[in-house]
């Protein structure tokens, strides 16, 4: 097992540095000595992936895979066994950029060597030096136990426009409950204004059908594409997307220097950005703070200094019954997990619980584990573990 590490207060330099930009890999906490007292959860150890993104388990058998950014997909059997999946689309690797979220399509049960369609997003490259988050959809088949491909491959969506840089793609993925719709974090890729533009898909929460065609009922189902794809605009970088028990969409988003958000997603609502936040740009410039533009939607939480979010569950399990309906999220600066309750509209950070290493991903186990995914490459980090009640 990993030691535990003790949380330790950043200052506003590195908090700033880890928080979003093309620092986003932000540095690691100073290693201070250990303390496990007092957490409620024990730590194992389960394997290890280089640059691990995101990670998903297959409804059927229990099966966990995982994206690393360079551009490769491993699983884990729940055997312990791990396995790799061939026909990876290509992409563009760099700064934030790479393979990103996986997702089954929903109610997909079954042997393992049964197929499966499955979602995957990942950083594309366009022409003169310019990039975009694509988002494909794919058949899962495996013909042993510890080897799939993805066979018939097509992309469904793309942000638009492709722009240069390597940073702010999102490109998290996840089913509505009823499974009729995909929504998609589209990042605004470090260019601001496309956030408030509705003639693009940057800086919005998109929602689509299977197929990838926009959605009936679309806030903006009238108008041309992009638009008519655009569920809610004024986003920064969402990391994190998850429906509570209530079937209520939220988004996890970073600020710039200050600024992290926890957002109720709602139809046609517009988040502010950059109009305004609850940081301030990195040069120190100020940004006007989100309680002055009342028209615009409230973030039901913020953080000021940063926790630069890597992604969220709402915890539905029996292992840890103090935790149901709250949101358990991932902290990249706040090395470890903040847990926050959920208030109506409004949520309240509860506890952070510290852990050796920045961790990216977030999963609820079948049995109501929860696993986690450290944020890093080489034999230090990138461990998968898993939190089990003590």
């Amino acid at each position: 097992m990993i030691a535990r590490r003790l949380l330790i207060a950043l200052s506003p330099l590195s908090a700033m540095l880890a928080s979003c930009g093309n620092a986003a890999t932000g540095e690691k906490a100073p290693d201070p000595a250990t303390a496990e007292t007092g957490t409620p959860f024990k730590v194992e150890t389960v394997a290890q992936f280089d640059e691990p993104w995101a990670m998903a388990f297959d409804e059927g058998t229990g099966a966990l895979f995982v994206t690393e950014k360079k551009g490769t997909i491993r699983f884990r059997t729940p055997d312990g066994r791990i396995g790799q999946v061939s026909g990876v689309p290509k992409v563009d690797y760099g700064g934030q950029g790479g393979l990103g979220d996986f997702i089954f399509a929903p109610g997909q049960t079954g042997k393992m060597l049964d197929r499966r369609v499955v979602y995957l997003s990942w950083a594309e490259a366009g022409d003169s030096d310019t990039r975009g988050a694509a988002v494909g959809k794919a058949d899962l088949v495996c013909d042993a136990p510890t080897r799939c491909a993805l066979q018939n491959l097509k992309v469904i969506w793309r942000q638009t426009p492709k722009v240069s840089g390597r940073g702010h793609y999102s490109h998290r993925l996840r089913f509505s409950p009823d499974g009729k719709y995909l929504f998609i974090a589209s990042g605004e890729r470090q260019k601001f204004t496309p956030a408030q533009d509705l003639g693009t898909n940057l800086g919005k929460v998109v929602r689509l059908l299977p197929d990838g065609t926009p959605a009936p009922g679309n806030p903006f189902a009238d108008k041309p594409a992009p638009t008519n794809q655009i569920w809610s605009y004024g986003h920064r970088n969402i990391l994190g997307l998850a429906f509570d028990a209530k079937g209520r969409l939220w988004d996890l988003e970073h600020g710039p220097a200050g600024g992290d958000e926890l957002n109720l997603v709602k139809p046609g609502a517009n988040y502010g950005w950059p109009l305004v936040s609850d940081g301030d740009h990195y040069d120190g410039k100020p940004i006007p703070r989100n309680s002055t533009r009342p028209d615009l939607a409230q973030p039901a939480i913020s953080w000021n200094p940063v926790i630069a979010p890597g992604d969220f569950i709402f915890y539905t399990g029996d292992a840890f019954p103090a935790w149901k309906g709250q949101a358990l999220i991932t902290g990249l600066v706040a090395t470890g997990l903040v847990r926050v309750s959920i208030t109506g509209e409004k949520a309240r950070e509860e506890a952070r619980y510290p852990l050796e290493n920045r961790i990216r991903e977030i999963r609820q186990g079948p049995d109501g584990a929860v696993w986690l995914l450290e944020d890093g490459k080489g034999a230090e980090s990138g461990h998968l573990l898993r939190l089990v009640p003590r």
